[in-house]
């Protein structure tokens, strides 16, 4: 768990979530708790500010106050992670059970040979790693998809920016873009509601009445997607650039933390962070982030985590100290292979697009 905690990307729009939805990433995950995400604004309840956190895929807000402002908003707000980071759902677990050993070993060995892009009997870190990356974005992709379907109501093919509201909402949400809110929570939804409409108009290429799937795709995965680079740059900027110098300092990454008063030394998650500015994002040493570096921030690292897995692997499996690993050294540890995201914890051992004769 420690590689992806430290490899959280914060490139998300904070979600309002209600607080009984969100698990501490300690012991056994539920299945349907697969984003990474990062509590932003006032932590209640027990949940401390900058806290890392589980939230549902799909977090939808329920009814929180009487306010009907906050009607269908918790004032709990969670910065989310891309939804990368999967964990067998009970049917995966209960289909891994019904495959039989032959047939298991049938799929394992068909994906070990896939890996192996280079066909010499061997998985170097190079070639997990590039599996692992493959894997991550075929399944945001096809969950973008599964998703466009349950936003589009009436099945014209695109989905409106009144269809998004419903489904995140059960409601359509219109606030006005120049005049703020008093409540101060209140207000802050209505930034996040702005910033999100802002992003579906961008992925909006066509001006249409509403986003085709490859637009959809935009809108929830920005990353993946070379149009939607220099917005989310600029988001960004607009979000952690407080002095409008067009980088942003460590103070600013850092967002509204102060240290304690009492507190002797800073909590364990700011000394991560600074560490991340530090020796992971500001490459020229200059104590700021320019753009490229702050795209580096705030896109999903995937590559990174890629080859951490790759890397943690290989330690745990390479019998020889050759660094790299054989059919037999993966089969004589299959079940550390099978729970890992090399297989994406046994998922694609019941995905056809992974083992199949033909990828």
């Amino acid at each position: 768990m420690g590689a992806r905690r430290a490899s959280l990307a914060l490139w998300g729009t904070p979600r309002p979530v209600k607080t009984e939805e969100l698990v501490r990433p300690k012991g056994q995950i539920p299945s349907n708790l697969q984003t990474w995400g990062r509590i932003t604004e006032d932590g209640r309840g027990g949940w401390g500010l900058g806290e890392l956190v589980w939230v549902p895929q799909n977090p939808k807000p329920r009814e929180a106050s009487n306010s009907p402002i906050l009607h269908h908003y918790a004032p709990l707000m969670v910065m989310l992670g891309p939804p990368v980071y999967r964990f067998p759902s009970k049917e995966d677990v209960d289909e891994y059970v019904k495959l039989g050993h032959e047939e298991q070993q049938k799929r394992l060995q068909s994906i070990i040979k896939k890996i192996d892009s280079d066909s010499d009997g061997f998985l170097t870190e190079s070639e997990l790693s590039q599996w692992i990356q493959m894997s991550f974005k075929h399944y945001a992709m096809q969950e973008a998809k599964q998703q466009f379907v349950e936003y589009d109501k009436n099945n014209d093919g695109t989905v409106t920016w009144d269809e998004y509201n419903i489904q995140m909402y059960d409601r359509v949400i219109d606030f006005d873009e120049i005049t703020a809110l008093d409540d101060a929570e209140e207000e802050s939804f209505r930034q996040l509601h702005l910033k999100d409409k802002k992003r579906f108009e961008r992925a909006n290429q066509d001006s249409g009445p509403g986003l085709s799937l490859e637009e959809f795709i935009a809108f929830e995965h920005p990353e993946e997607v070379d149009y939607m680079t220099e917005f989310v740059i600029q988001e960004a900027l607009e979000e952690h650039d407080k002095n409008g110098d067009g980088y942003v300092s460590l103070e600013e990454f850092l967002g509204d933390y102060r240290r304690d008063p009492t507190a002797n030394e800073d909590p364990e998650w700011i000394l991560v962070e600074k560490d991340r500015f530090v020796n992971d994002y500001d490459k020229d040493n200059d104590g700021r982030l320019d753009p490229q570096e702050l795209l580096s921030w705030v896109v999903p690292n995937n590559q990174g985590i890629a080859q951490e897995e790759a890397l943690h692997l290989i330690d745990e499996m390479d019998l020889n100290g050759d660094k790299k690993l054989s059919k037999e050294e993966i089969l004589e540890n299959q079940d550390l292979f099978l729970t890992s995201e090399a297989t994406d914890y046994g998922r694609q051992l019941h995905d056809d697009y992974f083992y199949h004769d033909e990828l």
